[in-house]
């Protein structure tokens, strides 16, 4: 079992921007050792010939092909709704 000491804990702390009290290091301490147990335990593991799981719900992304479309409308008729053309633009006025 990895025992952290009180210094171990609190230079996690630090890393992680927490402010742990006196008794927060205490009950913490236990509880991160645990951990850190669990996941040496998990590296012990044999995991020759597995293959990584990516994906568990066996659902696949559904993708649409692309395809180019045509303007529906030209230039001329998109300038007809305008209040106001100036060279075959929209004219507006000066914003600054």
């Amino acid at each position: 079992m990895s025992k952290l000491s009180r210094e171990d804990i609190l230079r996690l702390a630090d890393l992680s921007r927490l402010r742990l009290t006196d008794e927060e290091v205490e009950r913490f301490g236990p509880e991160l050792s645990a951990i850190l147990d669990y996941v040496e335990k998990l590296n012990k593991t044999d995991t020759t010939g597995l293959e990584p799981t990516y994906q568990v719900s066996g659902l696949k992304n559904v993708m649409r092909s692309d395809e180019i479309k045509p303007y529906q409308a030209s230039p001329k008729a998109l300038l007809k709704g305008a209040p106001a053309i100036e060279n075959n633009q929209f004219k507006v006025k000066k914003v600054l």
